[in-house]
Protein backbone atom coordinates (compact mmCIF):
# COMPACT_ATOMS: atom_id res chain seq x y z
CA UNK A 1 0.00 0.00 0.00
CA UNK A 2 1.21 3.27 -0.89
CA UNK A 3 2.82 5.59 2.00
CA UNK A 4 1.54 9.34 3.23
CA UNK A 5 4.92 11.20 2.43
CA UNK A 6 3.95 12.94 5.29
CA UNK A 7 3.61 11.17 8.32
CA UNK A 8 4.11 7.68 6.29
CA UNK A 9 0.79 6.24 7.16
CA UNK A 10 -0.08 3.36 4.88
CA UNK A 11 -3.33 5.07 2.53
CA UNK A 12 -3.82 2.67 -0.36
CA UNK A 13 -6.02 3.89 -2.88
CA UNK A 14 -7.15 6.61 -0.37
CA UNK A 15 -3.90 8.52 -0.25
CA UNK A 16 -4.97 11.58 -2.33
CA UNK A 17 -7.62 11.75 0.12
CA UNK A 18 -5.72 11.20 2.84
CA UNK A 19 -3.16 13.75 2.44
CA UNK A 20 -5.93 16.31 1.63
CA UNK A 21 -7.87 15.73 4.27
CA UNK A 22 -4.72 15.25 7.24
CA UNK A 23 -2.14 17.23 5.36
CA UNK A 24 -4.03 19.86 3.40
CA UNK A 25 -2.50 22.77 5.01
CA UNK A 26 1.14 21.69 4.04
CA UNK A 27 -0.02 21.86 0.17
CA UNK A 28 -1.93 25.01 0.86
CA UNK A 29 0.48 26.13 -1.89
CA UNK A 30 -0.43 29.31 -4.24
CA UNK A 31 -2.75 28.71 -6.90
CA UNK A 32 -1.57 29.26 -10.54
CA UNK A 33 -3.81 31.94 -10.85
CA UNK A 34 -6.75 30.21 -12.77
CA UNK A 35 -8.00 28.73 -9.42
CA UNK A 36 -5.72 25.08 -10.09
CA UNK A 37 -4.52 23.49 -6.35
CA UNK A 38 -0.98 23.52 -6.72
CA UNK A 39 1.16 20.59 -3.99
CA UNK A 40 4.37 20.96 -3.17
CA UNK A 41 6.87 17.54 -2.54
CA UNK A 42 8.06 17.52 0.66
CA UNK A 43 11.45 15.69 -0.86
CA UNK A 44 12.38 17.85 -2.89
CA UNK A 45 9.81 20.65 -2.96
CA UNK A 46 9.36 20.26 -6.34
CA UNK A 47 5.03 21.94 -6.70
CA UNK A 48 2.31 19.67 -8.64
CA UNK A 49 -0.75 20.22 -9.99
CA UNK A 50 -2.45 17.18 -9.23
CA UNK A 51 -2.51 15.04 -6.44
CA UNK A 52 -1.94 11.73 -8.09
CA UNK A 53 0.77 13.67 -10.12
CA UNK A 54 2.61 14.06 -6.84
CA UNK A 55 2.18 10.33 -5.55
CA UNK A 56 3.75 9.39 -8.63
CA UNK A 57 6.48 11.49 -8.40
CA UNK A 58 6.71 10.68 -4.47
CA UNK A 59 7.05 6.87 -5.45
CA UNK A 60 10.05 7.58 -7.94
CA UNK A 61 11.54 8.63 -4.71
CA UNK A 62 10.98 5.92 -2.50
CA UNK A 63 12.23 3.80 -5.30
CA UNK A 64 15.06 5.64 -5.75
CA UNK A 65 15.93 5.46 -2.27
CA UNK A 66 15.03 1.26 -2.02
CA UNK A 67 17.68 1.52 -4.94
CA UNK A 68 20.12 3.14 -3.51
CA UNK A 69 19.84 1.38 -0.34
CA UNK A 70 19.99 -2.27 -2.21
CA UNK A 71 23.13 -0.96 -4.48
CA UNK A 72 24.85 -0.39 -1.03
CA UNK A 73 23.96 -3.59 0.35
CA UNK A 74 25.57 -5.15 -3.06
CA UNK A 75 28.43 -3.17 -2.72
CA UNK A 76 28.61 -4.31 1.11
CA UNK A 77 28.29 -7.91 -0.36
CA UNK A 78 30.78 -7.61 -3.17
CA UNK A 79 33.91 -5.68 -1.12
CA UNK A 80 33.17 -8.82 1.73
CA UNK A 81 33.43 -11.11 -1.48
CA UNK A 82 36.84 -9.96 -2.28
CA UNK A 83 38.30 -9.05 0.55
CA UNK A 84 37.45 -13.11 1.12
CA UNK A 85 39.14 -14.07 -2.29
CA UNK A 86 42.26 -11.93 -1.03
CA UNK A 87 42.41 -13.69 2.27
CA UNK A 88 42.41 -16.48 0.83
CA UNK A 89 45.05 -15.95 -1.92
CA UNK A 90 47.17 -14.47 0.93
CA UNK A 91 46.97 -17.76 2.60
CA UNK A 92 47.53 -19.67 -0.39
CA UNK A 93 50.63 -17.52 -1.32
CA UNK A 94 51.77 -18.32 2.35
CA UNK A 95 51.18 -22.25 2.27
CA UNK A 96 53.23 -22.30 -0.94
CA UNK A 97 56.21 -19.92 0.89
CA UNK A 98 55.90 -22.24 3.66
CA UNK A 99 56.04 -25.61 1.69
CA UNK A 100 58.76 -24.32 -0.38
CA UNK A 101 60.74 -22.93 2.86
CA UNK A 102 60.29 -26.73 4.02
CA UNK A 103 61.63 -28.15 0.79
CA UNK A 104 64.09 -25.88 0.80
CA UNK A 105 65.59 -27.21 4.65
CA UNK A 106 64.97 -30.50 3.96
CA UNK A 107 67.12 -29.73 0.99
CA UNK A 108 69.71 -27.85 2.97
CA UNK A 109 70.07 -30.71 5.57
CA UNK A 110 69.88 -33.54 2.61
CA UNK A 111 66.21 -35.19 3.57
CA UNK A 112 64.60 -34.54 0.46
CA UNK A 113 65.25 -38.33 -0.31
CA UNK A 114 67.59 -36.77 -3.23
CA UNK A 115 70.52 -39.59 -2.46
CA UNK A 116 73.44 -39.91 -0.29
CA UNK A 117 76.99 -40.59 0.20
CA UNK A 118 77.15 -42.52 -3.22
CA UNK A 119 74.57 -40.87 -5.40
CA UNK A 120 76.75 -37.26 -4.41
CA UNK A 121 80.17 -39.07 -5.28
CA UNK A 122 79.35 -40.69 -9.25
CA UNK A 123 77.51 -37.17 -9.57
CA UNK A 124 80.39 -35.11 -8.59
CA UNK A 125 82.83 -37.27 -10.16
CA UNK A 126 81.44 -37.47 -13.32
CA UNK A 127 80.96 -33.59 -13.53
CA UNK A 128 84.51 -33.38 -12.86
CA UNK A 129 85.19 -35.33 -15.88
CA UNK A 130 82.82 -33.26 -18.29
CA UNK A 131 85.34 -29.62 -16.32
CA UNK A 132 88.05 -32.05 -18.21
CA UNK A 133 89.58 -32.00 -14.06
CA UNK A 134 89.35 -35.86 -14.20
CA UNK A 135 90.51 -38.47 -16.89
CA UNK A 136 88.29 -41.14 -17.61
CA UNK A 137 90.58 -43.78 -16.18
CA UNK A 138 90.47 -42.19 -13.03
CA UNK A 139 86.92 -41.85 -12.65
CA UNK A 140 86.49 -46.06 -13.33
CA UNK A 141 88.89 -46.53 -11.04
CA UNK A 142 87.59 -44.23 -8.04
CA UNK A 143 84.15 -45.62 -9.03
CA UNK A 144 85.15 -48.66 -8.41
CA UNK A 145 87.21 -47.84 -4.86
CA UNK A 146 84.32 -46.46 -3.71
CA UNK A 147 82.30 -49.35 -4.23
CA UNK A 148 84.56 -51.12 -2.68
CA UNK A 149 84.65 -49.25 0.79
CA UNK A 150 80.86 -48.91 0.78
CA UNK A 151 80.57 -52.51 0.59
CA UNK A 152 83.51 -53.25 3.30
CA UNK A 153 81.81 -50.75 5.22
CA UNK A 154 85.62 -48.98 6.14
CA UNK A 155 86.23 -45.74 4.77
CA UNK A 156 88.88 -45.57 1.93
CA UNK A 157 91.43 -43.27 3.77
CA UNK A 158 91.72 -40.74 0.68
CA UNK A 159 91.13 -38.17 3.18
CA UNK A 160 93.24 -38.67 6.25
CA UNK A 161 96.22 -37.30 7.52
CA UNK A 162 97.85 -38.81 10.05
CA UNK A 163 101.06 -37.21 12.50
CA UNK A 164 99.83 -33.61 12.89
CA UNK A 165 99.68 -33.81 16.73
CA UNK A 166 103.23 -35.57 16.83
CA UNK A 167 104.01 -32.24 14.71
CA UNK A 168 102.38 -30.09 16.98
CA UNK A 169 104.52 -31.55 20.08
CA UNK A 170 107.92 -31.33 18.59
CA UNK A 171 106.71 -27.82 16.97
CA UNK A 172 105.62 -26.42 20.48
CA UNK A 173 109.15 -27.89 22.36
CA UNK A 174 110.98 -25.16 20.37
CA UNK A 175 108.53 -22.43 20.19
CA UNK A 176 109.75 -19.85 22.52
CA UNK A 177 107.27 -16.47 21.49
CA UNK A 178 104.29 -16.51 23.18
CA UNK A 179 103.08 -19.60 23.88
CA UNK A 180 103.03 -20.26 27.80
CA UNK A 181 101.84 -23.27 28.21
CA UNK A 182 99.86 -25.97 26.04
CA UNK A 183 97.89 -28.78 26.30
CA UNK A 184 97.20 -31.24 23.01
CA UNK A 185 94.49 -34.52 22.90
CA UNK A 186 96.20 -37.74 22.32
CA UNK A 187 97.13 -38.57 18.54
CA UNK A 188 94.48 -37.93 16.51
CA UNK A 189 93.99 -38.48 12.32
CA UNK A 190 92.24 -35.09 10.48
CA UNK A 191 89.79 -35.71 7.74
CA UNK A 192 88.28 -33.78 5.21
CA UNK A 193 85.13 -33.64 3.22
CA UNK A 194 84.99 -35.87 -0.09
CA UNK A 195 83.29 -35.51 -3.25
CA UNK A 196 80.66 -37.66 -1.74
CA UNK A 197 79.83 -35.61 1.73
CA UNK A 198 80.81 -32.24 0.77
CA UNK A 199 78.24 -29.87 2.16
CA UNK A 200 77.23 -31.71 4.86
CA UNK A 201 79.66 -34.57 5.93
CA UNK A 202 81.41 -32.67 8.58
CA UNK A 203 79.05 -34.54 11.44
CA UNK A 204 80.17 -37.78 10.57
CA UNK A 205 84.23 -37.09 9.61
CA UNK A 206 84.60 -35.23 13.39
CA UNK A 207 83.54 -38.51 14.47
CA UNK A 208 85.87 -40.10 12.53
CA UNK A 209 88.42 -38.18 13.96
CA UNK A 210 87.35 -38.78 17.03
CA UNK A 211 87.38 -42.50 16.99
CA UNK A 212 90.50 -42.35 15.67
CA UNK A 213 91.69 -41.26 18.89
CA UNK A 214 89.88 -43.54 20.76
CA UNK A 215 90.93 -46.60 18.63
CA UNK A 216 95.10 -45.99 19.55
CA UNK A 217 94.05 -45.59 23.05
CA UNK A 218 93.49 -49.15 24.66
CA UNK A 219 91.67 -48.11 27.45
CA UNK A 220 88.74 -47.97 24.85
CA UNK A 221 89.89 -51.69 23.31
CA UNK A 222 86.90 -53.69 24.96
CA UNK A 223 84.15 -50.85 23.52
CA UNK A 224 85.27 -51.09 20.12
CA UNK A 225 86.06 -54.48 19.50
CA UNK A 226 83.81 -54.70 16.65
CA UNK A 227 85.03 -51.03 15.32
CA UNK A 228 88.75 -51.92 14.66
CA UNK A 229 88.77 -49.72 11.66
CA UNK A 230 87.39 -46.21 10.75
CA UNK A 231 84.00 -46.84 9.31
CA UNK A 232 82.80 -45.15 5.91
CA UNK A 233 80.23 -42.07 6.46
CA UNK A 234 77.57 -44.65 5.08
CA UNK A 235 78.39 -47.14 7.87
CA UNK A 236 78.45 -44.38 10.08
CA UNK A 237 74.89 -43.36 9.36
CA UNK A 238 73.90 -47.55 9.67
CA UNK A 239 75.72 -47.18 13.40
CA UNK A 240 73.63 -44.23 14.51
CA UNK A 241 70.22 -46.69 12.68
CA UNK A 242 71.31 -49.21 15.26
CA UNK A 243 71.86 -46.78 18.27
CA UNK A 244 67.95 -45.83 17.92
CA UNK A 245 67.00 -48.94 17.42
CA UNK A 246 68.33 -49.57 20.88
CA UNK A 247 66.54 -47.04 21.99
CA UNK A 248 68.62 -44.16 22.48
CA UNK A 249 67.40 -40.75 21.81
CA UNK A 250 64.03 -41.40 20.19
CA UNK A 251 62.71 -37.97 19.86
CA UNK A 252 66.48 -37.23 17.63
CA UNK A 253 65.37 -40.59 15.96
CA UNK A 254 61.77 -39.37 14.63
CA UNK A 255 63.11 -35.89 13.57
CA UNK A 256 65.05 -38.16 11.15
CA UNK A 257 62.42 -40.40 10.28
CA UNK A 258 64.28 -42.92 11.90
CA UNK A 259 66.67 -43.35 8.57
CA UNK A 260 70.15 -41.40 7.24
CA UNK A 261 71.37 -44.30 5.31
CA UNK A 262 71.08 -43.55 1.92
CA UNK A 263 70.38 -39.75 3.04
CA UNK A 264 72.67 -36.52 3.21
CA UNK A 265 71.20 -35.46 6.41
CA UNK A 266 73.15 -33.75 8.67
CA UNK A 267 74.17 -34.74 12.08
CA UNK A 268 75.29 -32.87 15.37
CA UNK A 269 75.78 -33.67 19.21
CA UNK A 270 72.93 -35.71 20.09
CA UNK A 271 73.47 -38.12 16.66
CA UNK A 272 77.09 -38.28 18.28
CA UNK A 273 76.00 -38.94 22.26
CA UNK A 274 73.91 -41.41 20.82
CA UNK A 275 76.41 -43.45 18.50
CA UNK A 276 79.56 -43.03 21.21
CA UNK A 277 77.02 -44.46 23.88
CA UNK A 278 75.39 -47.22 22.18
CA UNK A 279 79.43 -48.23 22.07
CA UNK A 280 79.46 -47.91 25.60
CA UNK A 281 81.75 -45.24 25.72
CA UNK A 282 81.04 -42.66 28.15
CA UNK A 283 80.84 -39.15 27.33
CA UNK A 284 78.58 -36.02 28.02
CA UNK A 285 76.79 -32.68 26.09
CA UNK A 286 78.14 -29.84 27.43
CA UNK A 287 75.57 -26.99 25.86
CA UNK A 288 77.33 -23.00 25.69
CA UNK A 289 73.60 -21.87 25.16
CA UNK A 290 74.74 -17.88 25.22
CA UNK A 291 77.50 -15.73 24.97
CA UNK A 292 79.26 -15.56 28.52
CA UNK A 293 81.35 -12.79 27.31
CA UNK A 294 81.66 -9.10 25.14
CA UNK A 295 80.68 -8.94 21.49
CA UNK A 296 78.94 -12.23 21.85
CA UNK A 297 82.08 -14.63 22.87
CA UNK A 298 82.41 -17.49 24.93
CA UNK A 299 85.41 -17.35 27.33
CA UNK A 300 83.57 -19.84 29.14
CA UNK A 301 83.71 -22.56 26.57
CA UNK A 302 87.41 -21.93 26.35
CA UNK A 303 87.67 -21.98 30.16
CA UNK A 304 86.20 -25.54 30.17
CA UNK A 305 88.13 -26.92 27.42
CA UNK A 306 91.24 -25.96 29.61
CA UNK A 307 90.05 -27.64 32.68
CA UNK A 308 89.42 -30.45 30.49
CA UNK A 309 92.52 -31.28 29.30
CA UNK A 310 94.83 -30.10 32.06
CA UNK A 311 92.65 -31.38 35.07
CA UNK A 312 94.84 -34.51 35.51
CA UNK A 313 97.68 -33.00 33.45
CA UNK A 314 99.44 -30.36 36.09
CA UNK A 315 102.53 -30.01 36.46
CA UNK A 316 105.48 -27.49 35.08
CA UNK A 317 106.04 -28.80 31.26
CA UNK A 318 105.02 -26.43 28.86
CA UNK A 319 104.22 -28.73 26.24
CA UNK A 320 101.69 -31.39 27.88
CA UNK A 321 100.56 -34.43 25.30
CA UNK A 322 97.78 -35.63 27.44
CA UNK A 323 96.20 -38.94 26.75
CA UNK A 324 92.68 -37.15 26.71
CA UNK A 325 90.38 -37.78 23.00
CA UNK A 326 89.88 -34.89 20.98
CA UNK A 327 86.36 -33.01 21.67
CA UNK A 328 83.48 -32.82 19.16
CA UNK A 329 82.41 -29.22 18.97
CA UNK A 330 79.41 -28.23 17.34
CA UNK A 331 78.15 -24.56 16.14
CA UNK A 332 74.98 -24.09 13.87
CA UNK A 333 75.76 -25.55 10.45
CA UNK A 334 79.36 -26.67 11.12
CA UNK A 335 81.15 -29.13 12.98
CA UNK A 336 85.17 -29.40 14.26
CA UNK A 337 87.01 -31.27 16.25
CA UNK A 338 88.74 -30.01 19.35
CA UNK A 339 92.39 -31.32 19.77
CA UNK A 340 94.48 -29.05 21.71
CA UNK A 341 94.49 -25.35 23.60
CA UNK A 342 97.23 -22.71 24.06
CA UNK A 343 97.60 -20.64 27.05
CA UNK A 344 99.32 -17.45 25.54
CA UNK A 345 102.21 -15.74 27.93
CA UNK A 346 99.41 -12.70 28.62
CA UNK A 347 96.86 -15.60 29.90
CA UNK A 348 94.27 -15.60 26.87
CA UNK A 349 93.42 -18.88 25.44
CA UNK A 350 93.67 -20.01 21.74
CA UNK A 351 92.08 -23.64 20.75
CA UNK A 352 93.28 -25.87 18.13
CA UNK A 353 91.08 -27.12 15.54
CA UNK A 354 90.49 -29.83 13.13
CA UNK A 355 88.29 -28.08 10.59
CA UNK A 356 86.87 -31.28 7.99
CA UNK A 357 86.41 -28.16 5.69
CA UNK A 358 90.38 -28.10 5.32
CA UNK A 359 92.14 -30.13 2.58
CA UNK A 360 94.59 -32.85 3.26
CA UNK A 361 97.18 -30.66 1.06
CA UNK A 362 96.19 -27.95 3.67
CA UNK A 363 97.23 -30.32 6.49
CA UNK A 364 100.03 -32.03 5.32
CA UNK A 365 101.79 -28.25 5.77
CA UNK A 366 101.66 -29.22 9.33
CA UNK A 367 103.82 -32.10 9.13
CA UNK A 368 106.42 -29.26 8.21
CA UNK A 369 105.89 -26.54 10.64
CA UNK A 370 108.32 -23.88 9.72
CA UNK A 371 109.32 -22.38 12.78
CA UNK A 372 107.64 -19.09 12.84
CA UNK A 373 104.49 -21.20 13.41
CA UNK A 374 102.65 -19.37 10.16
CA UNK A 375 101.21 -22.67 9.36
CA UNK A 376 99.27 -23.07 12.62
CA UNK A 377 96.55 -20.28 11.65
CA UNK A 378 94.77 -22.98 10.15
CA UNK A 379 94.15 -24.72 13.34
CA UNK A 380 93.95 -21.59 16.00
CA UNK A 381 91.29 -20.07 17.19
CA UNK A 382 90.69 -17.10 19.63
CA UNK A 383 88.04 -16.27 21.92
CA UNK A 384 87.45 -13.10 19.50
CA UNK A 385 87.13 -15.80 16.50
CA UNK A 386 84.08 -17.63 18.08
CA UNK A 387 81.13 -15.66 17.90
CA UNK A 388 77.91 -17.95 17.20
CA UNK A 389 75.38 -17.15 19.55
CA UNK A 390 75.20 -21.29 20.96
CA UNK A 391 77.86 -23.95 20.77
CA UNK A 392 78.03 -28.16 22.17
CA UNK A 393 80.51 -29.63 22.86
CA UNK A 394 80.46 -33.99 22.98
CA UNK A 395 83.24 -35.24 25.44
CA UNK A 396 84.53 -38.57 26.23
CA UNK A 397 85.37 -39.18 29.85
CA UNK A 398 85.45 -43.34 30.15
CA UNK A 399 83.55 -46.38 29.75
CA UNK A 400 80.24 -47.55 30.25
CA UNK A 401 79.54 -50.80 32.13
CA UNK A 402 76.45 -52.20 30.10
CA UNK A 403 74.34 -51.53 33.53
CA UNK A 404 75.37 -47.89 32.95
CA UNK A 405 75.00 -47.97 28.90
CA UNK A 406 71.13 -49.28 29.39
CA UNK A 407 70.72 -46.58 32.25
CA UNK A 408 71.74 -44.11 29.39
CA UNK A 409 69.46 -45.27 27.40
CA UNK A 410 65.80 -44.84 29.56
CA UNK A 411 67.72 -41.43 29.87
CA UNK A 412 67.74 -40.59 26.36
CA UNK A 413 64.13 -40.96 26.24
CA UNK A 414 64.63 -36.57 26.78
CA UNK A 415 68.03 -36.65 25.58
CA UNK A 416 69.58 -33.09 27.47
CA UNK A 417 72.69 -31.51 27.67
CA UNK A 418 74.22 -29.68 30.65
CA UNK A 419 74.36 -26.10 30.64
CA UNK A 420 76.59 -24.00 31.17
CA UNK A 421 75.01 -20.69 33.01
Amino acid sequence: PAECPFCGEAAGRELEEHVRLRHGHLLGAPGTGNGEQLYECPMCSLTCTNIQILEEHVDLHLEEQNFSEGGNMRDLELAQQLQSEEDERQRSEEEKREREEFKKLQRQYGLDNSGGFKQQFLKNMEREVDRGRMQPFEYHKRKADMMESLASGIDDGRTKTSGVIEALCKYYQSENKDVRRVWLSAGVDHFHSSLGDRGWGCGYRNFQMLLSSLLQNSFYNDCLRDTTLIPSIPKIQSMIEDAWREGFDPHGASHFNNRLHGSKAWIGACEIYSLLTSLRIKCQIIDFHKPTGPMGTHPRLFEWILHYYSADNEGGAKVVCTSKPPIYLQHQGHSRTVVGIEEKKNKSLCLLLFDPGCSSQQMQKLLKQNSDGTGLRLLRKFVGNLKEKQYQIVAVDGVLSLEEKAACCRASEVLTSEKIP
